[in-house]
């Protein structure tokens, strides 16, 4: 079966056009998992709910494949983790058509090698940026490395501002805590409806044969 995903980064944006995108592909809303969450960590619950759900045969659908990780090689990776268990994935907008469930279209295949390649491509320069990043840290005599101590208090007001619709972009200026000390360290959020239909998906019901 075809299952949708959809993502915002924050609890102000909308979700409602690429559920419209999925259901007008023919993805049924109760089939579409959904995350307002930032595509910098893995702990999406609905990612997870639905990595957890699909079987082999199942065919992932997304709007655009931003839409599943931060960087190429996240998505990529995403992508290799899901084949191994015989699951595809299917785009819908991107330039770019992804679609590693046809292993017999030699074009969507083309695809996933071109991933692969601005995957590689993209963590080489993350990597020739965080040297160049040391290097001038250390020149200036600056100290390397991020702060191991987060304020209790402090954090208690993020994850406030958090429920409150705030960006992690604004909770940072708020509060002066580091962007990854938050994704570290902020409690979850209580559970949300996973999917477009209403309600957590029951992993144990049982699947169509």
């Amino acid at each position: 079966m075809e299952l949708g995903y959809a993502r915002v980064s924050t609890v102000k944006q909308d979700l409602e056009r690429q559920i419209d995108a999925l259901t007008a592909a023919g993805v049924p809303a109760d089939r579409i998992y959904l995350d307002k969450k930032s595509g910098a960590t893995v702990d999406r619950p609905g990612l997870r709910a639905l990595i957890d759900y699909a079987r082999e045969g199942d065919v992932i659908v997304v709007h655009t494949l931003d839409r599943l990780g931060r960087t190429v090689r996240d998505t990529l990776n995403l992508i290799h983790e899901l084949a191994e268990r015989g699951v595809g994935l299917r785009n819908l907008a991107d330039p770019i058509k992804v679609d590693s469930g046809n292993p017999d279209d030699p074009m969507a295949q083309l695809a996933v090698v071109l991933l692969a390649l601005f995957g590689q491509m993209e963590r080489t320069y993350a990597m020739e940026r965080a040297a160049h990043a040391r290097a001038v840290a250390a020149a200036k005599g600056r100290r390397i490395g991020r702060p191991v101590i987060v304020d209790a208090d402090r954090l208690a007001y993020a994850a406030h501002l958090r429920d409150g619709g705030h960006t992690i972009a604004e909770i940072v200026a708020k509060t002066g805590i580091a962007r990854s000390s938050l994704y570290r360290h902020l409690p979850p959020r209580a559970a949300p409806a996973l999917t477009a239909g209403g309600g957590a998906t029951d992993e144990d019901r049982e699947r169509e044969q």
